[in-house]
């Protein structure tokens, strides 16, 4: 999903930034957050190879597969699972935005890469660089903008997951609790945000097979793994439903269809 009127708005957004801020200031960050398999990778892409930027991914700053068995063993087992905020390196991240949005034109910033089939952090001797000052930096994450549910709202189980493994909902309290600090901060960086509405959780684990497939060059994922995926979104599910519900500060809200197409536009970018 890649629209071409909203390709020009950020177009329009960086040079309204730029003449606003001088050509030496800090490049903006631009936020794209949406569910899995949504196009948020494909769209961040799309906008640092056209206006000269540099695109990352929330999903490469994830912890390390110990770090998340640590906090499984400290904090609640659902941990050492990816996905829900509070399994990201959000130290790492504001580090690289610092280092990028200050880097000189002969500067080398490496990018971390997350190994998704082996579920851990790839050897930095593998991650990307970018050189200079990219002109737009580019974040795509799915829960970026996600606003804390109220309390009431945690109590009851959305999914088997939740009834079965948080029985006490420690672990969806800790993720509230970590969407109204840290991540909170990660928004306030931000200088937009464009968030990719799917049509409802239920296509979520179409386009996530979809995802797993084209990393495996296959066609498609094996009704075992398919079971298996279903089981692993769970995990996201009760924030997305909410981001999908009105749960996210956003700019822009690009509401989908099932195949990714664009049905409206809703909201704008600002210098």
């Amino acid at each position: 999903m890649i629209d071409a009127g909203l390709i020009d708005q950020i177009g329009r957004w960086i040079d309204q930034r730029a003449e606003a801020m001088g050509q030496d200031g800090p490049p903006p960050i631009l936020g794209i957050a949406g569910s899995q398999g949504s196009g948020k990778s494909t769209l961040a892409k799309a906008v640092a190879e056209r206006f000269g930027g540099a695109s990352l991914s929330l999903d490469d700053v994830y912890l390390t597969k110990a770090e998340r068995a640590a906090m499984a063993a400290r904090v609640h087992p659902l941990f050492a699972t990816r996905g829900p905020p509070g399994t990201h390196d959000l130290g790492l991240l504001n580090r690289l935005l610092d280092r990028l949005q200050a880097a000189g034109p002969d500067d080398l910033t490496p990018l971390p890469r997350f190994d998704k089939l082996a579920d851990d952090r790839a050897p930095q001797a593998d991650w990307p660089v970018v050189k200079g000052r990219p002109r737009i930096i580019v974040l795509e994450g799915w829960c970026l903008g996600a606003t804390p549910q109220a309390e009431g709202d945690l109590v009851a189980p959305i999914n088997a997951l939740e009834a079965r493994q948080d029985v006490g909902a420690e672990w969806r309290r800790a993720v509230n609790a970590a969407l109204g600090q840290p991540y909170a901060r990660l928004r306030g960086r931000l200088d937009a945000l464009v968030f990719l509405k799917a049509p409802g959780f239920d296509v979520v684990l179409d386009w996530r097979c979809e995802q797993e497939a084209g990393l495996m060059g296959q066609d498609a994922v094996s009704p075992e793994r398919r079971a298996a995926l279903a089981v692993f979104i769970q995990h996201y599910e009760r924030l997305s439903r909410h981001m999908m519900t009105g749960g996210v500060e956003a700019d822009i809200i690009v509401a989908l269809d099932r195949k990714r197409g664009v049905r409206s536009l809703e909201g704008g970018l600002g210098a």
